[in-house]
């Protein structure tokens, strides 16, 4: 039987060691290879032979529900107390909420022994810890597995032994609650990036081509789902775009910042493309549909993050296999507190008087305290909060691997073409040689560009595309027309205007075949020093003037590497297939520390395994398609203006949405604050657990408020990663 892959969207989990031992579960299973369930996302991927019947069977033994598919429908998210109230499990521990007042107001706060108090202390663990026990039951008979939930069972039945009917409650209350508010917290972290599809709207106004020529084209409104690749859209002025498409009709500034975080509105006139979510500025705009509305940006965008967050970065995966022998050694550890003490050396096993704790009461508090719930959680819901924000700027993880990675990086190595520069070579001057004023624009200058472009017309290569858009903004690019056009391979362009041979050329063909002065060889010369490239024109063999082009540097690159180094950032690596004098040029224009020139695809992967070798750790930018070699070699590549680039996606472990590195040092920054936050975590995790630990086994903590610490700190936790949804950059120094 073949291998088969399935995917189950799971629910009712309340805290990642619910998907830990659903994962165990199904792992179990005969025929399974893989599995996987990711918390964030609620999505268990299973991978093997096993029947699809069994799988949902097995989910559901443990407590859960499964689905193949999300509820599309889901309804809206709730705040905390009607979200409590929702959920079958939680409604009971509000219930039994009240019904412990009597027992702590009476027993725990005025010291009162009232028989009858039990009673309602007794019917509230009940009703809370009903749930709890179950799945902790479930857990223990189907994967052979102690759990969390068996902890909080076996303290509370425990402490019902000893007498403790109060702490019993509170115990099973506190951690019900607890676990509901944490799955509230992670509810909220998991709906942030599904809420992005708020963004595209749900209907689009539809143009129908008009039966006839004076007929005007008719309008109606549909859903987006009814749209197909090809049909014409119309967005108004203020309207968010429905689709991805192609401007064929209006000029408009739209803003791009909800995704790819661009603060500036764009400029998008015929042929442009648009992303479904941005919002239209003051012109209508007539759109082709490009893609349907489950393959657009937005939904591209969601699926891209979601599989960011199923792939663990290696600290949690460090804090989930200690959490699976943590578990059952706290229960051994348990065993031994209660029995050797009372063996060795005479202490109490029960509690002496009703002030002073037995060591059988100790081990049930530390069954309670040692409760895994804060470290566990501590780490993915930051990620969450992180991968989420990060889309929501623009910038795409493809993984928390790749987000605690770059934290670490201090050599960063940058592609010129297209990533520290546009990739759009433009005209930077254009002289005549009979030109006496020294001024562009004068009529022999201008006649030069119309002649040199009319030939370029006819060519595909960038400089030529440079020249001629160059001509169309002088408005003299239809003044000639060229017959008869011929490239001169690796050296230029050649054809005939009204019966005149124009060349455009190279300065090493024009220096074999076109007589030119000196002073025109010093200002091509002078040219190349400063990054730029000089084409010669002549008409009829006769010199005619010089156009110098040049790729020009982004307006962004300068402030990021500038930001990068005031992040810490020392070493900033250039890769450049350009010649050296250029890459200088470049490199003095950005501000990087290193430039390497002259290199080829390979070389640059040569480049980036010697920077590793040299720095440790380096990431890798560029534009995802021809550098695709090298980013897949560095420790973490980076596409730069991935919005509509598959092939950067594929290729990259982040994609920068916008053309614009600022959006790198924000990403370093968020990754950084990240694991700083991961790591104030885990501290307090451990040191709130060590100091109540303590506490407990020398008889001054009690079971309740054990638990009441234990959730405390889960909240806590839970809490500081979320903050991370907000979070704003701010220089500081690694």
């Amino acid at each position: 039987m073949s291998h088969s892959t399935f995917t189950f969207h799971i629910s009712g989990m309340d805290c990642a060691n619910c998907a830990r031992s659903i994962e165990t579960g199904v792992r179990q299973l005969p025929g399974v290879t893989e599995c996987e369930l990711n918390f964030a996302t609620g999505k268990l991927r299973v991978q093997g032979t096993t029947p699809v019947p069994q799988i949902r069977a097995k989910v559901e033994a443990l407590g859960y529900t499964v689905a193949d598919e999300p509820d599309a429908a889901a309804p809206p998210a709730l705040s905390l107390l009607p979200y409590l109230w929702s959920r079958p499990d939680s409604r009971l521990a509000l219930i039994a909420a009240f019904l412990i007042l009597p027992g702590l107001i009476g027993h725990e706060l005025l010291g009162q022994e009232v028989t009858w108090i039990d009673g309602f202390s007794l019917v509230a663990m009940v009703l809370a810890g009903w749930p709890i026990a179950l799945r902790g039951g479930r857990s223990l008979w189907q994967n052979r597995e102690i759990t969390i939930n068996t902890l909080m069972s076996i303290a509370a039945i425990g402490a019902v032994i000893i007498g403790a009917f109060t702490e019993a409650g509170m115990v099973m209350v506190l951690f019900a609650l607890g676990e509901a508010l944490e799955g509230f917290s992670a509810d909220r972290a998991r709906r942030s990036i599904r809420s992005l599809m708020e963004l595209a709207p749900q209907s689009a106004t539809r143009l129908k081509t008009a039966s006839s020529p004076d007929a005007q084209a008719v309008s109606e409104v549909v859903p987006v789902t009814d749209l197909q690749v090809g049909d014409l859209i119309l967005v108004k002025p203020g309207e968010r775009v429905p689709m991805d498409g192609q401007v064929v009709a209006g000029e408009s500034a739209v803003n791009q910042a909800p995704i790819t975080g661009e603060s500036m509105p764009v400029a998008k006139g015929t042929g442009e493309m648009l992303f479904a979510g941005s919002i239209n500025g003051s012109a209508a705009l007539e759109v082709v549909v490009t893609h349907l509305a489950a393959d657009n940006s937005i939904s591209r965008l969601i699926a891209l993050v979601e599989e960011a967050q199923e792939k663990r970065a290696p600290t949690q995966r460090v804090v989930d296999q200690f959490a699976r022998i943590y578990t059952p050694a706290i229960v051994l550890l348990a065993v031994l507190v209660a029995v050797l003490p009372p063996l060795l050396w005479g202490q109490p096993f029960w509690n002496p008087d009703p002030v002073s704790k037995g060591w059988l009461y100790r081990a049930l508090a530390l069954l309670v305290v040692a409760c895994p719930c804060a470290l566990v959680i501590s780490t993915p819901v930051s990620l969450i909060s992180a991968i989420s924000h990060a889309a929501r700027q623009g910038v795409l993880f493809k993984g928390g691997a790749y987000l605690e990675q770059l934290s670490r990086i201090r050599a960063f190595a940058f592609d010129k073409t297209g990533t520290l520069t546009t990739g759009q070579p433009s005209v930077v001057s254009f002289r005549a040689a009979a030109c006496e004023t020294q001024v562009d624009g004068c009529a022999d200058c201008a006649d030069l560009l119309a002649l040199a472009g009319a030939v370029e017309q006819k060519s595909e290569h960038p400089l030529a595309q440079a020249v001629v858009a160059a001509a169309q903004a002088q408005n003299v690019l239809h003044q000639y027309t060229a017959h008869n056009v011929q490239a001169l391979i690796g050296q230029g362009v050649t054809g005939q205007v009204n019966g005149q041979t124009i060349t455009v050329g190279s300065h090493a063909y024009f220096e074999q075949h076109v007589p030119h002065e000196m002073t025109v060889c010093q200002q091509a010369e002078d040219a190349a020093a400063h990054g730029q490239t000089p084409l010669f024109i002549s008409q009829n063999g006769e010199m005619r003037g010089l156009i110098t082009i040049q790729d020009k540097v982004r307006e962004s690159s300068r402030e990021a590497l500038s930001q990068l180094k005031a992040a810490g950032i020392p070493h900033l690596i250039m890769l450049t297939g350009d010649n050296e004098a250029v890459a200088q040029a470049i490199a003095q224009e950005v501000g990087v520390t290193e430039v390497k020139a002259n290199l080829l695809p390979e070389h640059k992967v040569a480049q980036v395994q010697a920077l590793q070798a040299h720095y440790g750790p380096v990431a890798m930018i560029g534009d995802g398609i021809n550098d695709a070699p090298a980013l897949a070699a560095a420790d973490v590549g980076i596409a730069i203006g991935a919005g509509g680039t598959a092939q950067a996606l594929e290729t990259a472990d982040i994609a920068l949405m916008a053309d614009d590195l600022r959006r790198l040092p924000f990403a370093i920054q968020l990754s950084r604050a990240t694991m700083r936050t991961i790591g104030t975590n885990i501290t307090l995790s451990l040191a709130i657990k060590g100091v109540f630990l303590l506490l407990v086994l020398s008889g001054w903590g009690t079971m309740w408020l054990a638990v009441l610490a234990d959730m405390g700190t889960s909240l806590l936790v839970t809490a500081n990663g979320l903050r991370l949804l907000s979070w704003q950059p701010g220089i500081r120094s690694e």
